[in-house]
Order: C-alpha cells, then sequence, then structure tokens
C-alpha cells in the first residue's frame, strides 16, 4: 500500500515514524506532503520516507492519503487537492471537527474513513475511534486499523456521532489529567515539597495507579473503596472534594468538550 500523508506537524510526522517503526511500510510506500520548502527538507531529514511538495506530484500515485493538517486549514487543503483525489483512493482524515459529508464532497470520493487520534500517539500509547463510510471495503479498513494500531489502541465506532464523543473523552482526555496533576502538585508544593519530588510524587502515583487499575479485573469504584479506609486520610479527601462535585465537574467538561467539537463540525 502506498501511503501519502499530508501535513509534516507533530501528527504527520508521528504516523510516518510509527509505520517505519513497526515495518507496516517500506520507505518506497510512505511519502509526506508539506506546504513550505523549509519543512520540506525538515521533514527529509529524517529519512523515513519520500517527501513532496506539490500535491499534483505525489497525490495520483498514492493509494491511502492520510489528512493530517489543522481543521482550521481544511478548506486551503480542499482547494490545493481538488481534482486529484480519484474514487478508488482511501481518505483518511484526522482534521478534528471535519465531518464525512464535508470530506466527501469537497474531494469528490466515497472511502472516506475518519478518526480521533490523542496526544499519547506520539510515544505509541494512543487512542484512536474511527469509523467509515460503506464504500470503504473490510479489506482496506483492516489495512488502516493496521496502521492506526501503530500508534496505541484503536476502537471501531459505527456512528459518526462517536468521534464526537470520542474528541471529548480521549482526544481531550490528557488535557484532563493534567489537569488533576497539576493541581495536586499544587498542593504537594503547598505541603513544603520541592517542586521535582512534587513531579515525582504525582507522576509515579498516576503511572502506578493506571497500571494497577489496567492489570486488575476491578472497577474504579472497587479500587477507591480498597484505599479509602474508614475514618481514614483517603475518606476525609474525598468528602473535601464535595458529593459528587468533582465528579459531576469532569462529566460536565466533557460534556462541554462534546457539544464543542459537534459545534465545529457545523
Amino acid at each position: 500500500m502506498k501511503i501519502l500523508i499530508i501535513g509534516g506537524g507533530n501528527m504527520g510526522l508521528t504516523y510516518a515514524r510509527s509505520f517505519a517503526r513497526a515495518h507496516v511500510t517500506s520507505r518506497l510506500d510512505l511519502r509526506l506532503l508539506a506546504r513550505s520548502p523549509e519543512r520540506v527538507a525538515a521533514l527529509a531529514a529524517h529519512e523515513i520516507g519520500t517527501v513532496w511538495g506539490h500535491p499534483a506530484e505525489c497525490v495520483p500515485g498514492a493509494d491511502l492519503l492520510i489528512l493530517a493538517v489543522k481543521p482550521q486549514d481544511s478548506p486551503t487543503l480542499f482547494e490545493a487537492l481538488r481534482g486529484l483525489v480519484q474514487p478508488q483512493q482511501v481518505v483518511l482524515s484526522i482534521m478534528a471537527g471535519v465531518r464525512i459529508d464535508t470530506l466527501r464532497e469537497a474531494l469528490g470520493t466515497p472511502k472516506i474513513i475518519r478518526a480521533m487520534p490523542n496526544l499519547p500517539a506520539q510515544i505509541g500509547m494512543g487512542m484512536t475511534a474511527f469509523t467509515s463510510t460503506d464504500a470503504v471495503t473490510r479489506a482496506e479498513l483492516v489495512q488502516v486499523q493496521n496502521l492506526l494500531s501503530t500508534t496505541g489502541k484503536t476502537v471501531y465506532v459505527e456512528e459518526e456521532a462517536a468521534i464526537d464523543a470520542s474528541t471529548a473523552i480521549s482526544g481531550s482526555g490528557p488535557a484532563y489529567v493534567y489537569y488533576c496533576m497539576e493541581a495536586l502538585m499544587a498542593a504537594a508544593g503547598q505541603m513544603g515539597f520541592t517542586g521535582a519530588e512534587a513531579e515525582l510524587l504525582v507522576s509515579q502515583t498516576f503511572r502506578g495507579a493506571v497500571e494497577l487499575y489496567s492489570q486488575s479485573g476491578l472497577s474504579c469504584e472497587d479500587w477507591i473503596a480498597k484505599v479509602a479506609s474508614k475514618g481514614g486520610t483517603t475518606e476525609a479527601a474525598l468528602g473535601a472534594f464535595g458529593v459528587g462535585a468533582v465528579r459531576e465537574g469532569l462529566m460536565a467538561g466533557a460534556s462541554a468538550a462534546r457539544d464543542r467539537a459537534e459545534e465545529l463540525g457545523r
């Protein structure tokens, strides 16, 4: 499969590196397209695949086009690709909020896959939700899923609306985790720990808690009960959070993120 990654930013480079590292494609079959001569030169220095600066030179020969540009740049991208994309080519878009109908109309192709990765994809620990049009064959879908899986875990969703929901949970989710971590680091600082000590205490606690959860069959509620003994320190902390107040705040935040993702797509 000849792959063209359009966009030489963080995610475009993440995919190129992941594909190369997993040996799911060859350097000969991997192509990257960037707008500026400076970015073309920078990408070429990585020696991952062939780097191009003009769509007409590389789009027609690709089997899979990966659109890895910022959603606000999509009108410019669509104009550059107009008339170049062929019906047999598969288009994989990771542009947040850009809907399948918009892609289909702008590019004139029926084979579209829309995906939402997240930041940990950069280290192979990402979470990607994806969906597709009916025109994408099962074999093509499996090929694309194998590519996406080089950056972490994947889940296929039947309805496109679930992509906006995944944006709110896994797409924006790392920021929620960092928000909670920062608050605990600040609390540790107030208790007299140095910045380095606070960072170690909090980061290792999060890492260990997630790993413990992943290796067990217990729910979050089960683990909370194990940590929070009656009349103990954890119970005092949970009480200070308010009866469900922090939980409800996080759920409200996720809902707000989903609503914004839907708004961006309209």
